[in-house]
């Protein structure tokens, strides 16, 4: 039949393929779906692998940057300092800390400065051989001896809440303003002094007092640094 030049049989071929397309497209039309299902799984899969790697090149960037800002600081300071990374948070419930990926094997030991090239973010309290375990700026029991530029006031800080700290025990008649950088005073036998803190951003009057309270903002995320400094020596 297909290869009969009979004009009547073309009739009859044409018949039989709109027979035969009617008969098959329900199949067809099952096979479209299930390809298109099957792209659209691949095309998911490239979209997550790409989303992948965007975000890793972004944190692969924002690391770069850290480590670019700890090798500047460090070319510039007289400070003995040792760089250190941050391994996890800390496993005590009732202490804001950090692990550090250094120990006493390294020569750190208790009440070690701790900082980022932008500022003071805490101090060492435990160590064993390989590890360490570093109180943050921002635990409820951490206190700070600062020093207020350029009017050189003193007072000592305590964590807030966020990025926000504030320094109590300031003296009323001391003129400080918004924008004041705030260093750690050199008081502490721990910390030496110089080190930046924070920046002013409100002053208050402590009501039946003759000081002052001061409010900074501190420049460290305190949920995102992947590196610090150790102060192994003033």
């Amino acid at each position: 039949l297909i290869n009969n030049s009979d004009p009547r049989m073309s009739v009859v071929r044409a018949k039989t393929a709109e027979l035969i397309a009617f008969v098959t497209s329900p199949v067809t039309w099952l096979e479209s779906l299930i390809f298109l299902e099957e792209e659209n799984r691949l095309l998911r899969e490239k979209n997550l692998s790409l989303t992948l790697q965007v975000e890793s090149m972004l944190n692969l960037e924002k690391e770069n940057q850290e480590l670019n800002q700890m090798l500047d600081f460090k070319s510039k300071t007289n400070l003995k300092i040792l760089p250190v990374r941050v391994l996890n948070k800390g496993i005590q419930p009732n202490l804001l800390s950090i692990i550090i990926d250094r120990g006493t094997i390294d020569g750190l030991k208790n009440d070690l400065p701790v900082l980022t090239p932008k500022g003071v973010v805490g101090k060492t309290i435990e160590t064993s051989k390989n590890n360490s375990i570093v109180q943050l700026i921002s635990d409820a029991n951490f206190r700070l001896s600062t020093r207020i530029l350029p009017s050189g006031a003193t007072g000592i800080l305590r964590f807030i809440n966020g990025k926000t700290a504030e320094i109590r025990e300031v003296q009323k008649n001391v003129d400080v303003n918004i924008g004041d950088k705030v260093v750690t005073s050199g008081f502490s036998n721990i910390y030496p002094a110089g080190l930046p803190v924070g920046t002013v951003k409100g002053v208050y009057q402590d009501r039946g007092s003759f000081q002052k309270v001061v409010s900074i903002t501190l420049p460290n995320d305190l949920n995102a640094f992947q590196h610090v400094f150790i102060i192994t020596k003033n």
